[in-house]
């Protein structure tokens, strides 16, 4: 079948993150080996319940300061954790216009609240518009739906809200657990890998490269 939907991944794939930028801005502030908390491959039970919006912001904060003895600031914490986020590429604006004429479009993203509000922020600042409603038909973010990738749960609602027919639909995606799980949902999925960009995958014209 030919695709007529894209659901596409957030961080890592339209807006550029490092997640290595979180653990060196701990380690700047006395806290070393945050990594091992969190990080693009491993996270702990207390992180999943952060992304799905079960663990509140004050809380959050608690539990990072549990984790060491140095006196860290409300905002110490934030800024270390939004450390990952760098931006949303004017390139990847342009590839959502010039495909948003031929597919419907859908965004399918694990964050939190700490993230979701900068980096809403800082795209609402850069552009001057709201990026995700003009060029999406839905967006979908974890903490809101409280439901993470890979579990199948978050792919089936989303396919089924907006009548979705899963050959049709391609989801993409730089976490290989997470295309997994699309697959098993009987997605079409691309594994975006480290070094190629998003934008690789369609011709000039906004049309899709994979057929």
């Amino acid at each position: 079948m030919t695709i007529k939907n894209i659901i596409f991944d957030f961080g890592g794939v339209l807006y550029r993150i490092r997640y290595q930028n979180i653990a060196e801005a701990f380690a700047a502030c006395g806290v070393p080996d945050f990594e091992r908390i969190y990080s693009k491959k491993h996270q702990n039970d207390i992180m999943d319940q952060w992304e799905v919006g079960l663990l509140p912001v004050a809380d959050f904060f608690s539990y990072v300061r549990s984790l060491t003895d140095v006196p860290l600031t409300e905002t110490q914490i934030a800024d270390c954790w939004n450390a990952i986020l760098i931006d949303f590429p004017v390139e990847h604006e342009q590839l959502l216009a010039r495909i948003h004429p031929h597919y419907r479009l859908f965004l399918f993203s694990n964050t939190n609240a700490l993230n979701y509000e900068a980096f809403t922020r800082q795209m609402r600042q850069q552009y001057g518009y709201d990026i995700f409603e003009k060029w999406f038909d839905k967006t979908y973010f974890s903490q809101l739906m409280h439901v993470r990738k890979p579990n199948k749960e978050g792919f089936l609602r989303i396919m089924e809200e907006n009548y979705l027919h899963p050959k049709e639909t391609l989801f993409i995606d730089d976490s290989p657990q997470h295309v997994e799980g699309a697959r098993l949902c009987g997605l079409n999925a691309c594994h975006l890998k480290d070094g190629q960009d998003v934008t690789d995958l369609f011709d000039d014209n906004g049309f899709l490269k994979l057929g």
